[in-house]
């Protein structure tokens, strides 16, 4: 049982520390609820409509603005830039 749950953190962890976020435009709605989330206020809504995904500096990969969307729309994807 703890195995699961340790496995699924580290799983949670890795995605975070090795990820960025990345929006479906299609089904973005454009609401700004993303980037008003957004504790270091990364417009979040722009890289949907543009359909880029948020390699910002600066971001955080807190993963407030993936669960702030009333849709949806965003997600973790993993990337390949610290290997």
């Amino acid at each position: 049982m703890f195995d699961k749950l340790f496995h699924r953190e580290t799983q949670r962890r890795k995605a975070l520390g090795e990820g960025y976020v990345v929006p479906d435009s299609s089904r973005c709605v454009q609401c700004g609820i993303c980037s008003y989330s957004c504790p270091i206020e990364i417009d979040v809504r722009r890289y949907a409509w543009l359909g880029q995904p948020v390699k910002d500096s600066y971001c955080l990969t807190c993963g407030e603005c993936l669960r702030r969307c009333p849709r949806g729309v965003l997600r973790f994807e993993r990337t390949t830039l610290f290997d």
